[in-house]
Protein backbone atom coordinates (compact mmCIF):
# COMPACT_ATOMS: atom_id res chain seq x y z
CA UNK A 1 0.00 0.00 0.00
CA UNK A 2 0.82 3.49 -1.09
CA UNK A 3 -0.26 6.92 -0.30
CA UNK A 4 -0.39 9.57 -2.39
CA UNK A 5 -1.77 12.84 -0.43
CA UNK A 6 -3.78 15.58 -1.73
CA UNK A 7 -1.74 18.43 0.18
CA UNK A 8 1.67 18.70 1.68
CA UNK A 9 2.27 15.69 4.35
CA UNK A 10 3.39 18.68 7.20
CA UNK A 11 0.27 20.97 6.43
CA UNK A 12 -1.68 17.79 6.54
CA UNK A 13 -0.23 16.78 10.18
CA UNK A 14 -0.62 19.92 11.41
CA UNK A 15 -4.33 21.08 10.14
CA UNK A 16 -6.31 17.63 11.22
CA UNK A 17 -4.36 17.32 14.29
CA UNK A 18 -5.51 20.73 15.24
CA UNK A 19 -9.16 19.79 14.28
CA UNK A 20 -8.64 16.24 15.74
CA UNK A 21 -7.45 17.79 19.11
CA UNK A 22 -10.67 20.52 19.41
CA UNK A 23 -13.06 17.67 18.96
CA UNK A 24 -11.68 15.45 21.91
CA UNK A 25 -11.24 18.86 24.29
CA UNK A 26 -15.08 19.87 23.26
CA UNK A 27 -15.66 15.44 23.76
CA UNK A 28 -14.35 15.57 27.36
CA UNK A 29 -15.58 19.26 28.40
CA UNK A 30 -19.22 18.32 27.08
CA UNK A 31 -22.14 18.96 29.36
CA UNK A 32 -24.02 16.05 28.67
CA UNK A 33 -23.44 11.96 27.73
CA UNK A 34 -25.76 12.96 24.62
CA UNK A 35 -23.38 15.94 23.65
CA UNK A 36 -20.00 14.41 24.25
CA UNK A 37 -20.78 11.10 21.84
CA UNK A 38 -21.69 13.37 19.12
CA UNK A 39 -18.13 15.05 19.33
CA UNK A 40 -17.03 11.78 19.41
CA UNK A 41 -18.97 11.55 16.21
CA UNK A 42 -17.01 14.34 14.74
CA UNK A 43 -13.71 13.14 16.01
CA UNK A 44 -14.16 10.11 13.79
CA UNK A 45 -15.66 12.59 10.86
CA UNK A 46 -11.92 14.10 11.26
CA UNK A 47 -9.63 10.83 11.45
CA UNK A 48 -11.59 9.47 8.56
CA UNK A 49 -11.46 12.41 6.36
CA UNK A 50 -7.61 13.11 6.76
CA UNK A 51 -7.17 9.63 6.11
CA UNK A 52 -8.98 9.41 2.87
CA UNK A 53 -6.99 12.72 2.20
CA UNK A 54 -3.99 10.55 2.30
CA UNK A 55 -5.53 8.61 -0.90
CA UNK A 56 -4.25 5.28 -0.05
CA UNK A 57 -3.71 2.67 -2.97
CA UNK A 58 -2.86 -0.72 -3.55
CA UNK A 59 0.18 -1.65 -6.08
CA UNK A 60 2.47 -4.57 -5.98
CA UNK A 61 5.66 -2.32 -5.20
CA UNK A 62 5.96 -1.08 -9.02
CA UNK A 63 4.91 1.45 -10.83
CA UNK A 64 1.76 0.02 -12.05
CA UNK A 65 2.19 1.11 -15.49
CA UNK A 66 5.55 -1.28 -15.99
CA UNK A 67 5.09 -3.15 -18.68
CA UNK A 68 8.75 -5.29 -18.41
CA UNK A 69 12.08 -4.20 -17.95
CA UNK A 70 15.39 -4.77 -20.13
CA UNK A 71 16.54 -7.36 -17.27
CA UNK A 72 15.78 -10.75 -18.29
CA UNK A 73 16.62 -13.25 -15.55
CA UNK A 74 16.76 -17.49 -16.66
CA UNK A 75 16.10 -19.33 -13.55
CA UNK A 76 18.29 -22.59 -14.88
CA UNK A 77 17.45 -25.52 -11.94
CA UNK A 78 18.73 -29.38 -11.55
CA UNK A 79 16.00 -31.81 -11.29
CA UNK A 80 17.25 -34.82 -11.08
CA UNK A 81 17.23 -37.27 -8.35
CA UNK A 82 20.27 -36.07 -6.31
CA UNK A 83 18.32 -32.34 -5.61
CA UNK A 84 16.14 -35.12 -3.59
CA UNK A 85 19.23 -35.69 -1.24
CA UNK A 86 18.14 -34.76 2.25
CA UNK A 87 20.90 -32.36 3.30
CA UNK A 88 18.75 -28.93 3.68
CA UNK A 89 17.54 -27.65 6.66
CA UNK A 90 16.37 -30.27 9.22
CA UNK A 91 17.21 -33.13 6.69
CA UNK A 92 14.86 -31.49 3.87
CA UNK A 93 15.21 -32.20 0.31
CA UNK A 94 17.67 -29.84 -1.57
CA UNK A 95 14.84 -28.96 -3.65
CA UNK A 96 13.12 -26.95 -0.80
CA UNK A 97 15.90 -24.91 -0.49
CA UNK A 98 15.70 -23.90 -4.64
CA UNK A 99 12.07 -23.68 -4.22
CA UNK A 100 12.58 -20.80 -1.40
CA UNK A 101 15.65 -18.93 -3.26
CA UNK A 102 13.77 -18.52 -6.50
CA UNK A 103 11.07 -16.73 -4.49
CA UNK A 104 13.55 -14.49 -2.64
CA UNK A 105 15.19 -13.61 -5.83
CA UNK A 106 11.88 -13.57 -7.39
CA UNK A 107 10.91 -11.04 -5.15
CA UNK A 108 14.37 -8.58 -4.80
CA UNK A 109 14.02 -8.63 -8.70
CA UNK A 110 10.85 -7.08 -8.97
CA UNK A 111 10.38 -5.56 -12.46
CA UNK A 112 12.42 -7.86 -14.31
CA UNK A 113 10.94 -10.82 -16.46
CA UNK A 114 12.03 -14.54 -15.32
CA UNK A 115 12.23 -17.38 -17.35
CA UNK A 116 12.47 -21.21 -15.42
CA UNK A 117 14.01 -24.05 -17.20
CA UNK A 118 14.76 -27.52 -15.40
CA UNK A 119 17.02 -30.40 -16.83
CA UNK A 120 17.51 -33.92 -15.78
CA UNK A 121 16.81 -36.89 -18.02
CA UNK A 122 15.13 -34.11 -20.74
CA UNK A 123 15.67 -29.67 -20.85
CA UNK A 124 12.32 -28.32 -20.37
CA UNK A 125 11.27 -24.22 -20.29
CA UNK A 126 8.82 -24.52 -17.77
CA UNK A 127 7.95 -20.57 -18.04
CA UNK A 128 8.73 -18.72 -20.81
CA UNK A 129 9.89 -15.06 -20.20
CA UNK A 130 7.13 -13.41 -18.10
CA UNK A 131 7.08 -10.31 -15.44
CA UNK A 132 4.34 -12.69 -13.56
CA UNK A 133 6.19 -13.01 -10.38
CA UNK A 134 3.39 -15.29 -9.13
CA UNK A 135 3.71 -17.46 -12.14
CA UNK A 136 7.22 -18.64 -11.48
CA UNK A 137 7.02 -19.24 -7.74
CA UNK A 138 3.85 -21.55 -8.22
CA UNK A 139 5.93 -23.26 -11.13
CA UNK A 140 8.98 -23.99 -8.86
CA UNK A 141 6.39 -25.26 -5.96
CA UNK A 142 5.20 -27.50 -7.83
CA UNK A 143 8.08 -28.65 -9.10
CA UNK A 144 9.62 -32.43 -8.27
CA UNK A 145 12.54 -34.22 -9.18
CA UNK A 146 12.70 -36.50 -11.94
CA UNK A 147 10.67 -40.20 -11.70
CA UNK A 148 12.63 -42.49 -10.46
CA UNK A 149 12.19 -45.02 -13.18
CA UNK A 150 13.40 -42.77 -15.38
CA UNK A 151 16.33 -41.71 -14.39
CA UNK A 152 19.50 -42.87 -16.29
CA UNK A 153 22.39 -41.04 -15.50
CA UNK A 154 23.01 -36.99 -15.70
CA UNK A 155 25.26 -34.40 -16.99
CA UNK A 156 25.42 -31.07 -15.69
CA UNK A 157 25.91 -29.56 -18.54
CA UNK A 158 22.36 -30.97 -19.98
CA UNK A 159 21.06 -27.46 -20.25
CA UNK A 160 23.63 -26.10 -22.65
CA UNK A 161 22.38 -26.05 -26.07
CA UNK A 162 18.59 -24.97 -24.74
CA UNK A 163 20.62 -21.92 -23.44
CA UNK A 164 22.58 -21.66 -26.39
CA UNK A 165 19.99 -21.13 -28.54
CA UNK A 166 17.77 -19.38 -25.96
CA UNK A 167 20.40 -16.97 -25.32
CA UNK A 168 21.52 -16.43 -28.78
CA UNK A 169 17.80 -15.03 -29.82
CA UNK A 170 17.57 -12.68 -26.49
CA UNK A 171 16.65 -9.30 -27.34
CA UNK A 172 19.06 -6.83 -28.02
CA UNK A 173 19.94 -4.36 -25.29
CA UNK A 174 18.37 -6.99 -22.62
CA UNK A 175 20.95 -7.25 -19.61
CA UNK A 176 20.89 -11.41 -19.40
CA UNK A 177 21.19 -12.87 -15.36
CA UNK A 178 21.28 -16.30 -15.23
CA UNK A 179 20.98 -18.44 -11.94
CA UNK A 180 22.33 -22.03 -12.12
CA UNK A 181 20.58 -23.93 -9.53
CA UNK A 182 22.62 -27.34 -8.61
CA UNK A 183 24.55 -30.10 -6.95
CA UNK A 184 26.93 -30.52 -9.34
CA UNK A 185 27.01 -34.25 -8.97
CA UNK A 186 27.67 -35.65 -12.68
CA UNK A 187 26.50 -39.15 -13.11
CA UNK A 188 26.46 -39.22 -16.67
CA UNK A 189 29.55 -41.10 -18.04
CA UNK A 190 31.04 -38.32 -20.60
CA UNK A 191 32.54 -34.94 -19.21
CA UNK A 192 29.98 -31.98 -18.91
CA UNK A 193 30.39 -29.22 -21.49
CA UNK A 194 31.78 -26.37 -21.07
CA UNK A 195 29.80 -23.21 -20.05
CA UNK A 196 31.99 -20.90 -21.67
CA UNK A 197 29.68 -20.89 -24.69
CA UNK A 198 27.64 -18.81 -23.41
CA UNK A 199 29.38 -16.17 -21.30
CA UNK A 200 29.73 -13.79 -24.03
CA UNK A 201 25.68 -13.39 -23.43
CA UNK A 202 25.70 -13.48 -19.44
CA UNK A 203 25.78 -10.24 -17.84
CA UNK A 204 25.49 -11.27 -14.53
CA UNK A 205 24.29 -13.88 -12.04
CA UNK A 206 25.15 -16.89 -9.84
CA UNK A 207 25.40 -20.50 -9.21
CA UNK A 208 23.85 -21.52 -6.39
CA UNK A 209 25.11 -25.43 -5.18
CA UNK A 210 22.77 -27.32 -2.57
CA UNK A 211 24.11 -30.02 -0.49
CA UNK A 212 27.10 -31.18 1.86
CA UNK A 213 30.08 -33.10 1.41
CA UNK A 214 28.16 -35.72 3.70
CA UNK A 215 25.33 -35.77 1.40
CA UNK A 216 21.36 -37.24 1.98
CA UNK A 217 20.09 -40.26 1.50
CA UNK A 218 16.94 -39.60 -1.47
CA UNK A 219 13.63 -40.78 -1.92
CA UNK A 220 12.24 -42.31 -4.79
CA UNK A 221 9.66 -40.44 -6.85
CA UNK A 222 7.43 -42.77 -8.45
CA UNK A 223 4.79 -40.07 -10.27
CA UNK A 224 1.47 -39.90 -10.14
CA UNK A 225 0.35 -43.70 -10.20
CA UNK A 226 2.74 -44.86 -7.27
CA UNK A 227 0.91 -46.19 -4.22
CA UNK A 228 1.87 -47.12 -0.86
CA UNK A 229 4.85 -45.35 1.35
CA UNK A 230 7.83 -43.54 -0.54
CA UNK A 231 11.18 -45.84 -0.13
CA UNK A 232 14.67 -44.14 -0.44
CA UNK A 233 17.08 -44.93 -3.42
CA UNK A 234 19.23 -48.16 -3.07
CA UNK A 235 22.97 -48.37 -4.24
CA UNK A 236 23.44 -51.44 -6.36
CA UNK A 237 26.33 -51.79 -4.94
CA UNK A 238 25.98 -51.83 -1.21
CA UNK A 239 22.63 -52.85 -1.17
CA UNK A 240 21.83 -49.44 1.76
CA UNK A 241 20.45 -46.25 0.44
CA UNK A 242 22.15 -44.02 -1.95
CA UNK A 243 24.06 -40.92 -1.01
CA UNK A 244 24.56 -37.79 -2.81
CA UNK A 245 26.84 -35.19 -1.99
CA UNK A 246 27.56 -32.04 -3.63
CA UNK A 247 30.43 -31.62 -6.21
CA UNK A 248 31.43 -27.68 -5.61
CA UNK A 249 34.67 -28.40 -7.61
CA UNK A 250 31.81 -28.83 -10.49
CA UNK A 251 29.77 -26.31 -9.40
CA UNK A 252 32.92 -23.82 -9.23
CA UNK A 253 34.22 -24.38 -12.90
CA UNK A 254 30.65 -23.82 -13.92
CA UNK A 255 30.92 -20.42 -12.65
CA UNK A 256 34.20 -19.65 -13.72
CA UNK A 257 33.21 -20.16 -17.06
CA UNK A 258 29.97 -18.64 -17.15
CA UNK A 259 32.00 -15.23 -15.73
CA UNK A 260 30.09 -15.05 -12.12
CA UNK A 261 30.14 -15.84 -8.71
CA UNK A 262 29.75 -19.51 -7.29
CA UNK A 263 27.67 -19.32 -4.11
CA UNK A 264 27.21 -22.47 -1.64
CA UNK A 265 23.62 -22.56 -0.11
CA UNK A 266 22.30 -23.51 3.04
CA UNK A 267 19.02 -22.15 5.39
CA UNK A 268 21.13 -20.37 7.52
CA UNK A 269 22.00 -17.13 4.54
CA UNK A 270 20.36 -15.45 2.51
CA UNK A 271 20.71 -15.07 -1.01
CA UNK A 272 21.14 -11.37 -1.54
CA UNK A 273 24.76 -11.73 -2.48
CA UNK A 274 23.36 -13.63 -5.42
CA UNK A 275 21.24 -10.32 -6.16
CA UNK A 276 23.41 -7.81 -5.58
CA UNK A 277 24.61 -5.37 -7.76
CA UNK A 278 21.65 -5.87 -10.23
CA UNK A 279 19.15 -3.31 -10.53
CA UNK A 280 15.58 -3.35 -12.38
CA UNK A 281 14.05 -0.10 -13.74
CA UNK A 282 10.87 -1.08 -15.08
CA UNK A 283 9.95 0.33 -18.57
CA UNK A 284 6.72 1.99 -19.88
CA UNK A 285 5.20 1.64 -23.03
CA UNK A 286 4.82 5.16 -24.36
CA UNK A 287 1.89 3.77 -26.45
CA UNK A 288 -0.11 2.82 -23.82
CA UNK A 289 -1.88 4.90 -20.91
CA UNK A 290 -0.99 4.10 -17.31
CA UNK A 291 -3.18 1.96 -15.46
CA UNK A 292 -5.31 3.02 -13.06
CA UNK A 293 -4.24 3.00 -9.49
CA UNK A 294 -6.80 0.75 -7.38
CA UNK A 295 -7.82 3.74 -4.80
CA UNK A 296 -8.85 2.79 -1.31
CA UNK A 297 -10.28 5.99 -0.07
CA UNK A 298 -14.03 4.68 -1.21
CA UNK A 299 -13.64 2.36 1.44
CA UNK A 300 -12.97 5.11 4.09
CA UNK A 301 -16.21 7.25 2.57
CA UNK A 302 -18.60 4.21 3.73
CA UNK A 303 -18.28 4.98 7.37
CA UNK A 304 -17.28 8.66 6.53
CA UNK A 305 -20.88 9.13 4.99
CA UNK A 306 -22.80 7.32 7.14
CA UNK A 307 -21.48 9.55 10.33
CA UNK A 308 -22.19 12.65 8.31
CA UNK A 309 -25.67 11.33 8.26
CA UNK A 310 -25.75 10.90 11.74
CA UNK A 311 -24.19 14.52 12.40
CA UNK A 312 -26.64 16.04 10.06
CA UNK A 313 -30.24 14.31 11.35
CA UNK A 314 -28.63 15.43 14.89
CA UNK A 315 -28.36 19.14 13.21
CA UNK A 316 -31.33 18.63 11.71
CA UNK A 317 -32.97 18.00 15.15
CA UNK A 318 -31.39 20.77 16.95
CA UNK A 319 -32.71 23.35 14.76
CA UNK A 320 -36.02 22.25 15.27
CA UNK A 321 -35.50 22.52 19.38
CA UNK A 322 -34.40 25.88 18.90
CA UNK A 323 -37.38 26.59 16.54
CA UNK A 324 -39.80 25.43 19.08
CA UNK A 325 -38.13 26.65 21.65
CA UNK A 326 -38.38 30.31 20.57
CA UNK A 327 -42.38 29.95 19.29
CA UNK A 328 -42.61 28.52 23.12
CA UNK A 329 -41.53 32.31 24.56
CA UNK A 330 -43.41 33.96 21.84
Amino acid sequence: MTFHPVMPGLLMLVVFAALALFTVVQAVLAPSSRVRIRWISRTLLVVLLGAMMLRPVVNDGRPVDAVGSNVDVYFVIDTTSSMAAEDWADDRPRLEGVRADVAELTDRLVGARFSVTTFDAATVERVPLTTDGGAIEQTVDAMTQEITEYSSGSSISAPLAHLEETLAAAEPGHTTILYYLGDGEQTADEQPESFASIAEYVDGGAVLGYGTEDGGRMLENGGLDAEGDREYIIDPSTGEPAISSIDEGALQTIAEQLGVEYLHRDASTSVDDAASGISVVPQTDPNQDPAPEPELYWVLAIPFGLLLLVELAGLITDLRRLRTRREGRS
